[in-house]
């Protein structure tokens, strides 16, 4: 006799069944505002009028405050035939679903932002105190930090190209400092024939560093680059693609070297403040009429001598050097930073309604997780909460 076989499965789960398909996101519509800066002598805006087309071609739409624009020479028609609404009521900006920034908000304006909100700013924490973290909770905001997003390749987009802009901008600016006019000794940043070129020193081999480095050799300037990470001098070297004068920081070469420069450029940025590495006793023995640009004067500065200025009053002078000391260079060349900041702003907008929503977008986009500090209100950074002393959540585990 026979043995009947069993099944494991039911005639039920035989029978050939539906197949479940995922469901396809639905493309969501956005409503974005955008205020005008409030922040002394912040010119700079978000998003640029292309930038603000191409979105609302998508039905994507925009509340912005009238005069947003006007700092980088972008007008309200310019923004108005792009699509966007331009409001007079600095309320309805701050009434949207998603606000742009590049400073980030006042407590005042922190008050007139709807409750479960996304806000898109820098944080600038070493400005920051704990009442902006309480504010931002109490509305039970989401916040991302452009200034803490890192794409994939683990690289700080933002802050990358505002030191660009920083590294060029250093060597235009001395070299306009360095004429008659303005004080200076009246030599002219260029490679004239028979005459020596102009010397450059740069203290630190970072974006900023190697965008100063660029400006000043395509001058015809003769450059010396100082920075203790040999990697990143030897980075330096390769990525310039032209021999030049590199060193560790040693006391005694450095002196020498600012003994004889005619420009000094200060690119060193530490964990919480800048190392000095230019003592004052150093800066007595340079040239009368030499100049110091400490671009890393919003961590202190790393040079002995610096004290923060601003663009109204940019320079001091000291021992016979002018010093250029102001904190936010890139809001000098206000339009070139709004379309640098407009172009890495774009994608991630895009992206959000493409994915439905920021909270989908930001449960797959790790730069975006990188870049959040609040969500829904709860403190997700754990630098913020260990420099504050605030309670804090992984934000893995507000995904799951």
């Amino acid at each position: 006799m026979s043995k009947k076989i069993t099944s494991p499965f039911s005639h039920q789960e035989l029978i050939p069944q539906e197949e479940t398909l995922e469901i396809i996101r639905q493309k969501g519509e956005l409503v974005i505002g955008i205020p005008k800066e409030t922040h002394y002598q912040e010119k700079r805006v978000c998003l640029t009028p292309d930038a603000v087309a191409a979105l609302t071609a998508q039905g994507h739409k925009f509340v912005i405050e009238t005069g947003a624009g006007d700092g980088a020479n972008y007008s309200d028609s310019q923004y108005s035939e792009a699509g966007a609404k331009i409001s007079y009521d600095v309320k309805e900006a701050f009434g949207c679903e998603i606000i742009l920034k590049v400073e980030p908000p006042s407590l005042d304006e922190i008050e007139m932002i709807h409750p479960q909100s996304t806000l898109f700013s820098a944080l600038q924490l070493k400005t920051q105190t704990k009442k902006y973290f309480e504010a931002l909770a109490s509305k039970r905001i989401t916040a991302i930090a452009f200034d803490y997003i890192r794409d994939e390749h683990g690289v700080y987009s933002v802050v990358k190209s505002l030191s660009e802009i920083a590294g060029t901008a250093s060597i235009l600016i001395a070299a306009e400092l360095m004429s008659t006019v303005n004080g200076g000794n009246g030599l002219l940043m260029g490679n004239i024939n028979g005459v020596p070129p102009t010397s450059v020193v740069i203290l630190g081999a970072g974006t900023v560093g190697e965008f100063a480095a660029r400006s000043a050799i395509g001058l015809g300037a003769r450059v010396k680059v100082f920075d203790n990470s040999l990697t990143k001098l030897r980075t330096l070297q390769q990525r310039l693609g032209h021999p030049i004068y590199t060193s560790t920081i040693q006391p005694k070469t450095l002196q020498k070297a600012l003994m004889r420069c005619d420009i000094a450029i200060g690119a060193i940025r530490g964990v919480s403040r800048s190392p000095i590495i230019a003592t004052e006793s150093m800066i007595e023995k340079m040239k009368d009429g030499a100049v110091i640009v400490d671009v890393s004067i919003d961590r202190g500065g790393c040079f002995e001598t610096s004290e923060v200025t601003t663009h109204a009053n940019p320079t001091i002078t000291k021992h016979g050097v002018i010093h250029y000391c102001v904190p936010n260079i890139p809001s000098r060349y206000s339009r070139t930073a709004s379309v640098s900041i407009s172009n890495i702003f774009t994608p991630y907008l895009l992206s959000i309604a493409e994915e439905g929503g920021f909270e989908n977008a930001a449960r797959y986009d790790r730069s975006l997780q990188k870049g959040m500090y609040f969500y829904h209100g709860i403190l997700t950074n754990k630098t913020v909460a260990d420099w504050f002393n605030l309670p804090y959540r992984d934000i893995n585990l507000l995904f799951l």
